[in-house]
């Protein structure tokens, strides 16, 4: 009787003591979630599935990574996803549900759910250049009730050629497969080449490794 006593006194005593603790608790919640989210996200590195290109995947050319580059620097990807979840109501509307192979080259990913816009992923190939180039320009001349703002000065925006051999040879340290010749001419692919140019050819390439 004495032994129950004394493990259940020790016992209370050890739980107050992280309850009174703001210090430890935190700790010790900290502790918890670092555990818990290891559990979730280290096997995903090990998963062919997360890990491996679908088949037919290409690294983005110069002229759609320079466009890669104007959407991220615009935020697009605050009110346009690029996540098809396994939906029958998104897939439905937006074609087959995005898989993690299509995004082993993007660095970062853009995925996301929140959609003041439509989502963007399946766009490549649905409308034409000359539609992407009037959208982007005043997209109420396309789509009257869209609150989308305006890019006109994309037009006139010539892409930093220069940059684009530096920026494809940090990619190919993260694993994008580039090649000696793709750096070399990534220059003189995106000279004199505008911004909209850019972006419509990264807009028209999204989603179509996958049908």
């Amino acid at each position: 009787m004495s032994n129950v006593t004394n493990n259940s006194g020790a016992s209370g005593f050890t739980h107050e003591k992280i309850e009174t603790n703001s210090f430890l608790m935190v700790v010790l919640i900290l502790l918890v979630v670092v555990i818990g989210g290891l559990v979730e996200i280290v096997p995903l590195f090990f998963q062919k599935s997360t890990t491996a290109p679908v088949t037919g995947l290409q690294p983005l050319s110069a002229l759609q990574l320079a466009g890669r580059d104007v959407y991220v620097r615009e935020g697009c990807y605050g009110c346009h996803s690029q996540m098809i979840r396994p939906f029958r109501a998104e897939t439905l509307r937006y074609g087959h549900y995005s898989v993690a192979g299509e995004f082993v080259y993007d660095h970062p990913f853009q995925w996301g759910s929140k959609r003041t816009g439509p989502d963007l992923h399946r766009v490549g190939g649905r409308y034409s250049d000359e539609w992407h180039r009037t959208h982007l320009t005043n997209p109420r001349d396309v789509v009257p009730e869209s609150n989308m703002p305006a890019y006109p000065w994309l037009a006139q925006t010539k892409v930093d050629a220069a940059a684009m051999p530096a920026h494809m040879k940090a990619l190919r340290t993260a694993g994008v497969p580039y090649s000696d010749e793709d750096i070399g001419k990534a220059s003189a692919d995106v000279l004199n080449k505008t911004e909209l140019d850019a972006l419509v050819a990264y807009l028209q390439v999204l989603g179509t490794s996958v049908k």
